[in-house]
């Protein structure tokens, strides 16, 4: 091994920590994620509105801004008073094509603010977007609450139920009857978490031949919140409690174009 002295080997370090600076990612700043967010959030608007007009909503401002705001296809909600009034339904096609257009709004947001060395992760965490953390969660979710609503008269029947006639017995009467379809969502939903990312890994080591070992993280549960509104849409009787939680379904659906958008190796 060659010695340096002691000069040359100080000049020699500094130039090898210059070049490691040097080929060190800079990070994204505030501003360049808050435009990956705003491209995110904007697919996600653009699919609300295509679905708001393909069930009838019109998008005319006119029309629109004539109206309360409680009263536009994204905030109306269940009203015992007018149970047959038009409501903007949110189920399994229109999960998908929310969460499509933020993965659309994330990959250019990413194309635009990041660089373009890093569009091949971008989508790989495509996939596992789309398809393990929302696709087959979805599928999961959907079969098990229409079984579910197949069967539901003959699985409530088996339930418990206390005597009494007080609030707190008939609370926790209607708990014990909402206990089925809670168990049932939960364990439909972390087998299809779990099933996602498994399948979507193996399918980014097929498509990329990169071994990728992409675990679980806490900003991968955001979009099952589509999942619950789901599953308490066809589990339950339509309710304004159902229909609250669906309308935050787009809101949430904008993580997963962001984590796209933002996504390196």
């Amino acid at each position: 091994m060659k010695i340096l002295p002691i000069n040359n080997q100080y000049t020699a370090n500094r130039q090898t920590f210059g070049q490691n600076t040097a080929n060190e990612i800079a990070p994204l700043s505030k501003g360049e994620k808050l435009g990956i967010f705003a491209s995110a959030a904007t697919g996600v608007g653009i699919a609300s509105a295509l679905i708001a007009r393909k069930q009838g909503f019109s998008l005319n401002p006119k029309v629109i801004f004539k109206q309360s705001p409680k009263e536009w296809a994204m905030f109306k909600i269940f009203n015992k008073e007018n149970p047959n009034a038009k409501l903007m339904e949110i189920e399994e096609k229109e999960i998908l094509m929310l969460a499509g257009g933020s993965a659309v709004g994330g990959l250019a947001g990413g194309a635009i603010f990041d660089d373009k060395k890093h569009m091949k992760s971008k989508l790989r965490e495509t996939v596992s977007q789309l398809l393990g953390n929302v696709a087959i969660p979805v599928g999961c979710v959907s079969l098990t609450s229409r079984l579910y609503r197949k069967y539901k008269p003959q699985i409530l029947s088996k339930v418990p139920q206390i005597d009494g006639s007080g609030n707190t017995v008939k609370y926790f009467n209607k708990f014990l009857k909402a206990s089925p379809s809670l168990a049932l969502t939960a364990a439909s939903l972390g087998f299809g978490i779990i099933a996602g990312n498994k399948f979507s890994n193996f399918l980014n080591e097929k498509v990329f031949n990169k071994k990728v070992e992409r675990g679980i993280k806490t900003t991968d549960f955001a979009p099952h919140v589509d999942d619950i509104g789901m599953a308490v849409t066809l589990m339950a009787d339509k309710s304004k409690l159902s229909t609250t939680i669906t309308r935050t379904v787009p809101a949430f659906l904008c993580v997963p174009g962001y984590e796209i958008g933002t996504h390196r190796d």
